[in-house]
């Protein structure tokens, strides 16, 4: 019964979630599950297998699941070939609530995946990695969400799984602050929402995990020294 699944996609978040997860149960009642699900790159992915291997997580799951990414390319930056990921800046508060990158009932369908195979391995558990900064544009990151499919999953008349997101009520700095404290590589996780060699550090993703970083008064392991900036050089918290 401690066997549980992780929703991991190589971000920060997930990462240190599924680190742990594993330190609290063991690499070997986790499976992790990474989805392709039509995003414009694979370096989250990447990042995904790293942290696996290195944890010795027996069952990782790369799903392919690009055909998703042309159901949903219409209205989101992150699938559509022809829609520009757009720097933070440009994001107007009228768009806020459900920002271009919103990706139509991404977690949900990632969730059913991963309740799916939950229960196949014997489990009742599935962890993901919402947090509390994401609420404001994705719906699917809120209390209210999980609670509602927890909700639909109970109606399972013999094995239940039950849906975690114990960082839905923390902040990114927060999060990074477990990571560290347990010790998460941050240079093998990727969140920047444009595959290039290095972070662009103008979209939204990237300034989130920058404020985040620059917070907790570290460096950000894929930027350089003088990327990070002179305030981050003495390291501790805030």
């Amino acid at each position: 019964m401690d066997k549980a699944v992780v929703l991991v996609s190589g971000g920060m978040d997930s990462v240190t979630l599924l680190h742990d997860v594993c330190r609290r149960r063991g690499a070997g009642a986790v499976g992790a599950l990474t989805v392709r699900y039509g995003q414009k790159h694979a370096r989250e992915i990447e990042a995904a297998r790293w942290n696996a291997r290195r944890l010795g997580i027996a069952e990782h799951r790369v799903v392919d699941m690009a055909f998703f990414g042309g159901l949903t390319a219409a209205v989101s930056a992150l699938t559509g070939r022809g829609a520009a990921v757009p720097d933070m800046a440009e994001i107007d508060a009228a768009q806020r609530d459900q920002p271009p990158t919103y990706v139509p009932n991404r977690n949900m369908t990632l969730l059913a995946l991963a309740a799916a195979w939950a229960e196949a391995r014997g489990g009742r558990d599935v962890f993901y990695a919402a947090q509390a900064q994401d609420r404001y544009g994705y719906w699917d990151c809120t209390p209210e969400f999980v609670q509602a499919v927890n909700g639909v999953l109970r109606l399972n008349r013999r094995d239940p799984v039950t849906v975690h997101a114990p960082y839905a009520s923390l902040s990114k700095r927060e999060v990074l602050k477990i990571g560290l404290e347990i010790g998460v590589d941050y240079a093998h996780t990727w969140t920047c929402y444009r595959g290039q060699e290095s972070p662009c550090r103008t979209c939204p993703s990237c300034v989130e995990r920058a404020a985040a970083f620059e917070a907790a008064g570290v460096r950000d392991p894929l930027l350089t020294a003088a990327d990070n900036g002179p305030d981050c050089a003495s390291g501790g918290e805030r």
